[in-house]
């Protein structure tokens, strides 16, 4: 897959597919955990227009965001995109990928009428009559991956949902999934959303990675704060290539991302428009081969 980021004929930007479904991504995916939380209604709108504006057009959120607030039930991202696709009239420009299986006060559930029902109050919540990607949020161990996966299979029949993708779960419950669709003739994940960045990379690139090549799996690498997670040498790394692009840190993190064949578009949310602007410049940083191998070896 070519990592670089250029504009197609009809000027728009290059999309990337994901996995084997007929979704196609820009290589930068809006991450909508904030929404709702340490972003305001109006604000959030700002974000979302200047993202799709500027080309972008993939946004990630769950029904679960931000059910960690104190007097928050959940839904409170999904409702504000909701309302910005009614207000927008921009559901015909994104793509939207949602998550099911989190605690919703009832406990984390893969069930076939858990997920039936979620999907349900995630479509009126979000205001649309389909989900672009609908993902297990969390895994609950339990549920055997046929259910899973025919539940899934269900929703794409009806038109619900378009495909569907696994976030936080373990390397032998993907392989038990993905033979479970092979086995009942279901739609099987078409992506993996792991924690994947510079300091977060062991799990990932032993584990995960090579399911994913051999599956021809989609991912996309969630942002997380790895600047304090790992010491002066990841600092020290990121300073010098950012230094030889004119650009941030941050930046260059996400285009180290970016730069990996595997990865079909990192995860970053921002909570403000200046923020975002920063965020949407990575695609355009073209790293060298000396910088991907300074950040990789100082992530080692």
């Amino acid at each position: 897959m070519d990592a670089r980021v250029k504009p197609g004929h009809d000027g728009k930007m290059d999309k990337r597919r994901l996995g084997q479904s007929d979704l196609h991504l820009a290589p930068l995916m809006l991450g909508g955990n904030v929404f709702g939380w340490n972003v305001d209604e109006p604000t959030s709108f700002e974000i979302l227009d200047a993202f799709v504006d500027a080309g972008f057009n993939a946004i990630d959120t769950s029904d679960s965001y931000s059910r960690w607030v104190p007097g928050h039930p959940g839904g409170e991202s999904e409702t504000i995109i909701g309302n910005w696709l009614k207000k927008s009239g921009k559901r015909d420009k994104v793509l939207i990928a949602t998550k099911v299986g989190e605690d919703m006060g009832q406990g984390r559930s893969l069930r076939k009428d858990y997920i039936l029902r979620e999907c349900e109050a995630s479509l009126r919540r979000l205001q649309t009559d389909y989900i672009d990607l609908y993902q297990t949020h969390f895994d609950d161990e339990v549920t055997p991956p046929q259910e899973t996966m025919q539940a899934y299979a269900m929703l794409i029949a009806a038109g619900k949902v378009r495909a569907i993708g696994a976030s936080n779960i373990t390397p032998a419950r993907l392989k038990a999934s993905l033979a479970a669709s092979s086995e009942v003739g279901a739609p099987r994940y078409e992506s993996l959303q792991p924690l994947y960045n510079l300091s977060d990379r062991r799990e990932f690139e032993t584990e995960f990675e090579p399911i994913c090549r051999q599956e021809k799996l989609g991912r996309g690498g969630r942002l997380t704060r790895y600047l304090d997670a790992r010491g002066m040498r990841i600092l020290k790394a990121l300073d010098a290539v950012a230094a030889r692009h004119d650009a941030v840190p941050a930046q260059v993190a996400i285009a180290w991302l970016i730069a990996k064949p595997i990865i079909t578009a990192p995860i970053a949310s921002a909570t403000s428009r200046k923020q975002l602007e920063e965020i949407m410049k990575a695609p355009d940083i073209k790293l060298s081969r000396e910088d991907v191998a300074t950040l990789d070896a100082a992530g080692n």
